[in-house]
């Protein structure tokens, strides 16, 4: 694995994992905790977020969750509860996938060994903190340098990697001595030494801010057929409330985008590629009449075929798009 590659992890990693339990009884929070430390092992050391927790064990049904920790099951009902309850994660994740980073230290490796990279690097960090422009800048601005390199050239947040405060300390990087440029590039070298060699042992692992649209709020969308008919509710109207002459199609197109984020659908402004699928979609729905002349059935499966459309689409070529 490469450092700051990306990973998805859609829960195929939890599919196989070991899910045995010794004699005894075990208390609901007991049977938790195995099945965090296993699915997190599994997952390249990941600590699952608190949201995909309780979204797992609303899966399970557990309305209340004090009550399901405190609760005991025998050996055989809590080897049950633990398959279900991971299972409920590795379907939370495959209906929401992360997106994560492992960062162990090769990015910086590769940067330290090329003493023109990290010399160009350098200079530019110093350049971007010197607000003064007086050709020096303070030790404490490594940190600053730090965070400006970012996950993108495998420094973890410091929120991720407390061991950085003290890597920063143990330089004396945070005190106000003044520094020129050959002096800061100096101390920023031999910080991301010690971190190269931090992250080679210990594996730090970033959710990254990007959503992966693979069709699947898309599915639940198509298969709620309450929810469905609100939305093409909401479709008929703006069709009834159009000016003359607007084609069905361009009224179902300018609803989806503008409502892409809570139907599952990519964001059309996002980027090009974007743009290409949303007209290889419309482009691919045959138009057997004139589109304006519509009635509300044929309406209701245009919409119902397009949703369909974008559904398969996004699961053989799921869209990855910047949250931040």
């Amino acid at each position: 694995m490469s450092d700051g590659a990306l990973q998805v992890l859609d829960g195929t990693h939890l599919r196989g994992l070991d899910l045995s339990l010794g004699d005894g009884s075990f208390t609901g929070a007991n049977i938790l905790d195995i099945a965090h430390s296993r699915a997190s092992s599994s997952l390249f050391g990941l600590s699952l977020p608190d949201s995909l927790r309780a979204s797992a064990l609303t899966r399970l049904r557990a309305s209340d969750a004090d009550a399901f920790r405190s609760a005991e099951f025998s050996a055989d009902k809590a080897s049950d509860v633990l398959r279900d309850y991971i299972t409920a994660i590795a379907d939370e994740l495959k209906d929401n996938p992360l997106v994560v980073s492992i960062l162990d230290g090769s990015t910086l490796r590769l940067l330290l060994e090329d003493e023109d990279d990290f010399a160009m690097l350098a200079e530019n960090l110093f350049t971007d903190l010197d607000a003064e422009d007086n050709g020096k800048i303070s030790k404490s601005e490594i940190r600053s340098a730090l965070v400006q390199m970012g996950v993108e050239m495998g420094v973890p947040p410091f929120s991720e990697f407390p061991r950085l405060n003290d890597l920063l300390r143990k330089h004396g990087a945070d005190g106000e001595e003044k520094l020129g440029q050959a002096q800061f590039a100096q101390l920023l070298q031999s910080v991301l030494q010690d971190l190269e060699e931090e992250l080679s042992k210990e594996n730090v692992v970033v959710i990254q801010n990007i959503q992966i649209i693979n069709g699947s709020k898309l599915r639940q969308l198509l298969a709620n057929e309450q929810e469905l008919n609100s939305t093409v509710g909401k479709v008929l109207r703006e069709k009834l409330e159009a000016k003359d002459g607007l084609g069905s199609r361009d009224i179902i197109r300018s609803y989806l985008e503008r409502n892409a984020k809570e139907l599952g659908l990519p964001l059309v402004q996002a980027d090009e590629a974007v743009a290409l699928l949303y007209d290889a979609v419309f482009d691919d729905i045959t138009k057997e009449k004139d589109e304006s002349e519509l009635d509300k059935e044929e309406l209701v499966k245009l919409v119902k075929e397009i949703l369909q459309k974008f559904a398969e689409q996004l699961e053989a070529n799921p869209v990855f798009q910047d949250l931040s």
